[in-house]
């Protein structure tokens, strides 16, 4: 058995063609090992065997109920053990996974499961007032996320007859919905084929074994989660542990402690408030380091990122940034620190990944080169900037858009190479730059192109800003920041002194900026925001939330 277990291996990835296959490998070579769990307890997590045992009987309970292959069961609920096992007694079955992002609005929720016809879900109890009750009545089957118990079943429908069918690669296994920065909901299709194939990708990007310890902290719901966090560390026999809670800085802190993880998937956010909440002030309060930071940077930032490692648990050995742009300061000390980060590139209509640097490859700025068995090139390539869109070809390209023919042309050219909408330069190394999104650039009065990104880079290098976002209104570009919780005294000085306090920093702040960026690119006003920005499930701020107004310290001061 031993020698049959280990040809499996050898052949796996020729063998991979489908999550069924993939299910089947995983649950037969590492049936003992840990496959999930609790970051602070065994209990409600699953070995590799278990899986399978629970898996097959949800599947049963859906084939009780007339849920066959080709249907559509929801997934509502926050990153758990039991995200995997309500995910894999679904698509290895034939049917299609319909995963929700936690964060959405009930709005948002009907509108999935409206749209996807969904006939059955499983939803956690933390989300489950967003199930309005004209959903709960459309569906077969409401399953409790936490504790697989039926919440309600309709029982005329208890028939035995959903068939199940083993789904070949060009069947579908999943329709992610996103709504992006853009506001354009979209049901993302993807097969088997995308999938699976994007996961032997991660393999050969980053290659990982069964004794790798994952820590997950995004949603799984989102296919950079779903694909690098749970399809692949199944490849690899690898167990992954999870947070009860959104992981704020104390909760992250404990965890890391406890798991000491050797491979963690992060968006940029986590690891720029990191640089900015702790590095930097270690730096500002020791006068022996500023001094080094002068004088001696490459052995500062060393001292630090040996000190970075300790805090991520000792044994961190690759920490992949995805999902949007790292700032190029804080990519500037990870790598003279030597701290084994990688930066991914990727959309959800790509499985997602497409371009990676990791060790030896990294420079500032870039995400490097094509992935494994993905062609990417520049498409209407500006021959005076050398700026072009990034259009892609792999097994991992999505099918196209759910119900939506005519948007599923628009992102396809005539040849078949899918648009990313991202615009970039790639140097005489092959190396590719991304310079911005298409949809975010504005047109400057004299035709220049200006990438808002660039911009915004600059503005959240300045001292007190955390975030910041570039827009257009009436021919000027206005920069729409968030301010550090400290910069403001608010509950402790007069409203008189805080906003000449504010004027003084934004006024301080337009100068910098202004100064660091081209002439096109000039800034002409600062706008502090009230509230924080809303995101996407990468962190990423919904610009079109905020292109015609937004609810802004200096607009609450007009009103009083």
């Amino acid at each position: 058995m031993i020698a049959v277990y280990k040809r499996m291996k050898r052949m796996r990835e020729k063998y991979i063609d489908t999550l069924a296959k993939l299910y089947e490998y995983a649950t037969t070579v590492y049936t003992k090992k840990q496959y999930t769990q609790w970051y602070d307890t065994k209990e409600g997590g699953y070995t590799y065997g278990s899986l399978k045992m629970k898996c097959d009987s949800l599947s049963k309970k859906l084939t009780q109920y007339g849920i066959g292959a080709g249907d559509k069961v929801a997934i509502l609920s926050q990153s758990m053990p039991n995200w995997s096992a309500a995910f894999f007694s679904i698509a290895p079955f034939g049917r299609i996974a319909i995963p929700i992002l936690p964060d959405s609005s009930e709005n948002e929720v009907t509108n999935i499961i409206n749209h996807s016809e969904s006939k059955a879900i499983f939803v956690s109890q933390k989300l489950y007032s967003k199930l309005n009750e004209e959903c709960r009545q459309k569906m077969t089957l409401v399953i409790d996320m936490d504790t697989f118990e039926v919440l309600k079943a309709d029982d005329d429908k208890f028939t035995c007859d959903g068939r199940t069918s083993v789904p070949t690669p060009e069947d579908i296994a999943a329709i992610l919905y996103t709504s992006g920065t853009t506001g354009s909901a979209k049901g993302v299709v993807l097969s088997h084929r995308n999938l699976a194939s994007n996961v032997i990708t991660c393999y050969h990007s980053c290659k990982r074994t069964s004794k790798d310890r994952w820590l997950s902290v995004l949603p799984m719901a989102h296919t950079l989660e779903m694909t690098l966090c749970m399809l692949y560390p199944m490849y690899c026999g690898a167990t992954v542990y999870y947070l009860p809670k959104p992981p704020v800085a104390s909760l992250l802190m404990k965890a890391l402690k406890m798991v000491k993880p050797t491979t963690m998937l992060t968006v940029p956010l986590i690891i720029e408030k990191v640089y900015k909440g702790s590095v930097l002030p270690t730096i500002k309060k020791s006068r022996t380091l500023t001094w080094m930071n002068e004088h001696m940077n490459g052995l500062m930032c060393r001292i630090i990122g040996m000190k970075l490692k300790k805090t991520f648990g000792g044994h961190i050995s690759f920490y992949g940034i995805g999902g949007a742009k790292l700032d190029p300061e804080v990519e500037k000390f990870l790598l003279k620190a030597k701290f084994p980060y990688a930066i991914g590139y990727g959309l959800t209509e790509t499985s997602p990944l497409l371009g990676y640097s990791m060790k030896g490859w990294r420079t500032v700025g870039s995400f490097g080169y094509p992935v494994y068995n993905v062609k990417l090139k520049l498409h209407n390539v500006n021959p005076e900037t050398g700026e072009g869109e990034i259009v892609a070809k792999g097994p991992n390209v999505m099918l196209g858009y759910y119900k939506d023919p005519q948007r599923t042309k628009s992102v396809f050219t005539e040849d078949g190479w899918f648009r990313t909408s991202d615009i970039a330069v790639m140097d005489s190394k092959g190396r590719y730059y991304i310079k911005g999104r298409n949809n975010n650039m504005i047109l400057g009065p004299s035709g220049e192109n200006i990438y808002p990104e660039e911009i915004e880079n600059v503005i959240n290098n300045v001292e007190g800003v955390t975030e910041s976002i570039v827009v257009e209104r009436n021919g000027r570009l206005v920069a729409l920041v968030q301010l550090d919780e400290n910069m403001i005294q608010w509950d402790k000085e007069s409203e008189d002194k805080i906003y000449e306090k504010l004027d003084k920093y934004k006024a301080k702040l337009l100068s910098l900026v202004n100064r660091n960026v081209n002439k096109t690119s000039q800034v002409s006003s600062v706008e502090v925001m009230k509230e924080p920005f809303e995101k996407t499930a990468t962190q990423k701020i919904r610009r079109f939330k905020y292109k015609e107004s937004a609810p802004t310290v200096e607009e609450e001061q007009k009103t009083k």
